[in-house]
């Protein structure tokens, strides 16, 4: 995963960068441009002077010596050659490099440019120490280089001061936007802003909060009408089915039906409760600030889901052994427990179905199929089923089962049973 850094971090870096990059240029580019310029007008005027002494010896035969217009040298003759230092002597026309111990400066090396010029049986030399040349490279190199850190500095100054004035109505873009999220409502951001690319960006805001929050009232008033809408019906099935069941006349098949009517009833109006709290992302408690008890609702899920245990060899068996009460509603843990039981009925083909309640929470054991443990935790994805499920459903009961934890702090978990066939599933309260 790639590291993500601050739009000013990387601003004022390029701007440093830049800045350093472009001195360096500069320093190496006026270095070079200065060596090599100095070399040429070295060289052309050392030549130029061992020349001049050379045609001076060549006119006035009998002077002492013109000597150099530089520095120091010396002229000879085919005959005198030998005179001259022995490094010196096959030399021919042009500037050398020489580097001689120099006894007046307590034998340190210098560096020399040697010029020698042949003529007509004459040689001149004419010797000029760079040496003092080349400590003034030194001096300039150090010079250039503090040069360029210097003006290293000073970008990486000036990048910190404009990434701070150009980003400034962006930092104030997102402080207004915190602010909105702390007060609970939105106000235009267009109108704070200059006409330029943040004026856009928070015009693009607005219109963007403006479908959102057209949507989200949409959404509440549907949340609405729908519970109203379907409570109502739901509330004339219950009081019905509770009228008739009082009747004196009421055969047991009738009543049987009624019972069932009445679960039905039950869990729609537990399913419709959960769905609008997911709807609108609130957790609730219990009313007047009681509990739930866990095993009471997973021995009435249990007794809801006897119509599909007939004509089916499978024995549903709840164990409690500690009691445990959970901060929620219990038309939240019904539905939790309803899918995750009712699931395990529905593959169990036959042997048992055993719903354990202890300190930690609920585990639904089954014998059915089992399930693969890299499927484990698809199976609580969107419209995602497990293999072998029969009947028309959608692949919707764990998906919401997860929503509903990740709602109340619970963990739900799918595996394999280790012992034989079949899975466990575990819903534990936090």
């Amino acid at each position: 995963m790639q590291s993500r850094r601050k739009l000013r971090f990387r601003l004022v870096v390029s701007f440093a960068l830049f800045g350093f990059g472009l001195s360096a240029l500069f320093a190496v580019a006026a270095l070079n441009i200065r060596t090599r310029v100095e070399d040429q007008l070295v060289n052309a005027s050392l030549l130029d002077d061992a020349k001049y002494s050379n045609h001076y010896a060549q006119e006035h035969p009998n002077a002492p010596g013109a000597g150099s217009r530089l520095i120091t040298g010396m002229v000879k003759s085919d005959r005198t050659l030998y005179k001259a230092p022995l490094p010196w002597q096959n030399l021919g026309t042009g500037v050398h490099d020489i580097h001689e111990a120099d006894p007046d400066d307590g034998g340190r090396i210098h560096h020399y440019k040697l010029a020698v010029y042949r003529e007509n049986g004459i040689i001149s030399f004419v010797r000029y120490d760079v040496s003092r040349e080349e400590l003034g490279k030194q001096q300039l190199l150090v010079s250039v280089i503090g040069a360029v850190f210097l003006f290293g500095l000073l970008s990486l100054a000036i990048g910190l001061w404009l990434s701070r004035k150009v980003l400034k109505p962006v930092s104030q873009l997102a402080q207004r936007l915190r602010e909105f999220r702390r007060l609970g409502k939105a106000e235009p951001l267009a109108p704070e802003f200059a006409d330029d690319e943040v004026g856009e960006l928070a015009q693009a805001l607005d219109d963007y909060a403006a479908r959102l929050t057209s949507m989200v009232e949409r959404d509440r008033e549907f949340n609405s009408d729908v519970s109203h809408e379907l409570r109502t019906p739901l509330a004339v099935i219950a009081s019905t089915t509770e009228l008739l069941q009082g009747s004196p006349d009421l055969t047991p098949k009738l009543a049987e039906r009624l019972k069932r009517i009445e679960r039905a009833s039950r869990q729609a109006t537990e399913l419709i409760e959960a769905l609008l709290l997911l709807s609108r992302a609130e957790r609730r408690g219990p009313t007047r600030g009681e509990t739930t008890d866990v095993a009471k609702v997973a021995g009435d899920v249990i007794e809801s889901q006897r119509p599909q245990i007939r004509d089916k060899p499978i024995a549903v068996h709840l164990d409690v052994r500690t009691s445990v009460s959970v901060n929620a509603p219990a038309s939240v843990l019904a539905v939790a427990l309803t899918n995750l039981i009712g699931n395990a009925i529905k593959y169990t083909l036959e042997g048992e179905v055993r719903v354990e309640v202890d300190a930690n929470g609920i585990q639904v054991i089954d014998t059915g199929p089992g399930i693969k443990p890299e499927d484990a935790e698809r199976l609580f994805q969107r419209g995602v089923r497990g293999e072998g499920a029969g009947g028309s459903g959608a692949g919707l009961g764990l998906a919401i089962v997860r929503r509903l934890c990740e709602l109340y702090g619970w963990q739900v978990a799918m595996r394999p049973r280790s012992d034989r066939n079949g899975a466990i599933a575990s819903l534990v309260f936090g």
